[in-house]
Order: structure tokens, then C-alpha cells, then sequence
């Protein structure tokens, strides 16, 4: 048997092409953690019901596992969804590893070991135009960072990120301000400054097309 098995009016999200398309953001689990799998322990997929749900497209729901199989986790639903009448906690599912989002074990067993990943969830000041993919990063700068306010989950990186200035201009025409966001937002959709993101405060590169590369300025 090689196929997704869900109760009737159910399908699931496939995670990888946005995950793909936002690496510095959206973090799949480790191969050493899918395969460190067994029964009993839990699996989180995003489930979707087919005819629309009454307030939420899909829902992220955990599955207890009962088994594992040919790349797919046999199991139950492990809660009860919000808004997906067609569901409930204790459906059988059998989905395909390649669509869990995130993982848990039972108690009492370790976590593997995995690679080390950072993350990119420090905030900078960036240009919509950025983000919204209509202009590369064209001149970056790191300053004192000085936007955080108390009870902030993540503190400012002291980064900004400004567009070229045509479309800069074209952003104050749209009223689309700069965004105070993720440095990891930012490099999804441009991350050709990746490189330096470590330099300290007071630096300031331009992009040089000629070059294909930032610029420091003095």
C-alpha cells in the first residue's frame, strides 16, 4: 500500500514546496529525527478538508503513531481540529513522511542527535519592495539596534535593508512603508547578502552589479 489514507472530505498540505521557498524560515525536521521515529511517538502534519473550512484553510494536527511503513506513518489523530467537521481525535490517518512539518517523542526517550541549524528570526528594517520580491537588496547597513521594545520575543539585529531607489520610490507611491520583520523574511527573498550578516555594527555594503557583489563603504 502506498497511499495517503484520511477520513472522507480530508487532504494534506505538502510542507516542502514552501518550505523550498522560505529556508531561512520555515524549518522541516532533521532526517535524524524522521528517522528516529517509532511508535508512540507523534508526527505533525498540516490537514486540510477539501470543501473549505468554515473559518480556517487547513489546521496543523498532531498523529500519534502506531506504526511506520514503506515511508508512511500509520496512526490516530492525536486532537481535535477547529474547524474541520469531517475530523476528529482518534480518526486513523496514514500519511507519508515527506509531509510531517515537525516531530515529538514519547517520554522518557532522548532526542537524536542533529546538525546544527541557525536561525534567521532577529528583526531588521527592510523596504517592502524587498520582500515583496520587486527589488533586490540594494544597500545594507547595520546601526545600534534600537527598535525593540519590551516583551519582544526575537531583539532587532540593528540590520536595515533598503531597495533600489526606483523602487523605493515606487513603495512610497503604493503608501508601503519599511517593515520591521525577520531577517529570515528578508533573505527568502533575497539572500545574496547572506555572507554578511555577522559583520558588526557601523558596516554598510552597496550591491555592484558589476562585481556581483557587495561593496564596503568607508
Amino acid at each position: 500500500m502506498s497511499e495517503i489514507e484520511l477520513p472522507p472530505g480530508i487532504a494534506l498540505n505538502d510542507p516542502r514546496p514552501i518550505a523550498a521557498s522560505a529556508r531561512y524560515t520555515y524549518e522541516m525536521p532533521f532526517a535524524e529525527e524522521i528517522e528516529a521515529l517509532e511508535p508512540e511517538d507523534g508526527v505533525k502534519a498540516i490537514f486540510r478538508e477539501t470543501a473549505g473550512g468554515r473559518e480556517f484553510d487547513a489546521e496543523r494536527m498532531w498523529v500519534t503513531i502506531e506504526r511506520i511503513e514503506d515511508g508512511f506513518v500509520v496512526g490516530k489523530l492525536d486532537n481535535d481540529p477547529f474547524d474541520m467537521p469531517s475530523m476528529k481525535a482518534g480518526d486513523p490517518v496514514r500519511l507519508p513522511l515527506t509531509h510531517v512539518i515537525a516531530v515529538t517523542f514519547k517520554a522518557g526517550k532522548a532526542w537524536p542527535d542533529t546538525p546544527y541549524r541557525r536561525t534567521y528570526w532577529e528583526r531588521c528594517l527592510v523596504d517592502a519592495c524587498v520582500v515583496e520580491g520587486r527589488s533586490y537588496a540594494d544597500y545594507i547597513y547595520r546601526e545600534v539596534p534600537e527598535m525593540a521594545e519590551d516583551g519582544d520575543k526575537y531583539p532587532d539585529s540593528g540590520w536595515r535593508i533598503r531597495g533600489s531607489e526606483e523602487m523605493i520610490e515606487e513603495d512610497k507611491r503604493l503608501d508601503k512603508g519599511p517593515l520591521y520583520i525577520a531577517v529570515g523574511k528578508v533573505l527568502n527573498a533575497d539572500d545574496r547578502w547572506l555572507h554578511l550578516i555577522d559583520e558588526g555594527v557601523g558596516t554598510a555594503f552597496q550591491w555592484d552589479a558589476a562585481r556581483s557583489d557587495y561593496v564596503k563603504l568607508e
